[in-house]
């Protein structure tokens, strides 16, 4: 999930600080918080179950497996999934903003479905800089010089580094459970342990165990997550097992414990990501027009829009999608999440 799953619910004044930067699963704001949006939350849910097909492409350090879609000419929109999620969570939402006119880019990240590294002796490397930075590659790849950027979970952290530390590249952000970044040091925090029960498998994987049960059971594990993360959205097994392909890919067990443990300080990273995680762990704030959002049934740890509002100093607004939206925010509700992309394009 989004930091250890960007699954926070948070606790104390005191503690609020601590916390959201630990989140980031985290100028002056000029938030206008929405209370709740009712604006067809769920509508379309499950409309459509494939993509067009998958392309494929050399970029940075990894051929990237992505789909597009919308006219070549259209206004450039990169969609990032989370863990244990994949392209699949924007399957409604890419014809959406296809329609709006949109250029639509949906890549599997390192260690998901047909992204594949280029070398085998690259480190299986789950940093989140490294994330952003093969983002930012496939943009160059893919010759876009900037680009719309929307995601949740593990895709919001990566949409928000790009926006904080290449703001050249991004135009627009839309980032589920708002600011996700953050750095060794704010991991190795202690949390209430009602909170820190909210992360149990990211203890689960500090364990060559837990490295074990995930590569034996990563469908088992994967479908709990998305049943605890999302406790109200009913999801078939079609839906899931569309998904649950991505796991397979070789390199994703190692990509998911590394970046897990790289988080508590418990694995090192790479010294060529150093000079970027540093800028990350002084918790720049984010200057492109952005709208955050949330559902109203998430079931993962994630705090209140209060407490990251202030890391967003350009145009920026929060929506909270009522319905019984979990986690999974753009599949449960990709009417709401594509009316975003939309409206914060027209802001940019």
């Amino acid at each position: 999930m989004s930091d250890p799953i960007d699954r926070r619910r948070f606790f104390g004044a005191a503690l609020t600080t601590a916390v959201t930067t630990q989140f980031a699963l985290g100028g002056p704001a000029q938030a206008q918080t929405s209370a709740q949006n009712d604006s067809g939350a769920s509508a379309k849910a499950g409309g459509h179950t494939s993509f067009p097909a998958l392309k494929q492409i050399n970029a940075g350090l990894l051929n990237v497996g992505y789909v597009e879609t919308g006219p070549a000419g259209g206004k450039p929109v990169i969609l990032l999934h989370g863990w244990p999620y994949d392209i699949y969570s924007f399957v409604d939402v890419a014809p959406q903003l296809a329609s709006a006119g949109c250029r639509v880019i949906v890549p599997y990240l390192r260690g998901y479905g047909t992204t594949a590294f280029l070398s085998d002796t690259t480190m299986r490397n789950g940093q989140p800089s490294a994330v952003a930075e093969d983002i930012v590659a496939l943009m160059d790849a893919l010759k876009i010089e900037k680009a719309t950027l929307a995601g949740f979970d593990w895709g919001a952290r990566t949409a928000d580094i790009i926006a904080a530390l290449w703001p050249e590249r991004c135009t627009a952000l839309v980032s589920v459970s708002g600011y996700l970044i953050g750095g060794q040091e704010a991991g190795k925090l202690p949390l209430p342990p009602q909170a820190e029960l909210q992360w149990w498998y990211q203890f689960y994987f500090a364990t060559e165990r837990g490295r074990a049960g995930y590569e034996k059971y990563r469908r088992e594990f994967s479908r709990l997550i998305w049943q605890l993360a999302s406790p109200k959205w009913h999801f078939d097994d079609a839906t899931f097992e569309r998904s649950a392909k991505a796991f397979d890919n070789p390199d994703h067990v190692a990509i998911v414990i590394h970046n897990y443990r790289w988080r508590q300080d418990l694995a090192q990273g790479e010294a060529r990501y150093d000079d970027l995680e540093q800028k990350l762990a002084k918790g720049p704030v984010i200057g492109v027009p952005t709208i955050t959002m949330e559902g109203d049934a998430n079931g993962a740890p994630h705090p209140p829009p209060s407490a990251y509002a202030k890391m967003f100093s350009g145009k920026y607004s929060h929506r909270t999608i009522s319905g019984g939206i979990g986690h999974n925010l753009p599949q449960e509700a990709p009417q709401a999440f594509a009316e975003a992309v939309i409206d914060v394009i027209k802001t940019a």
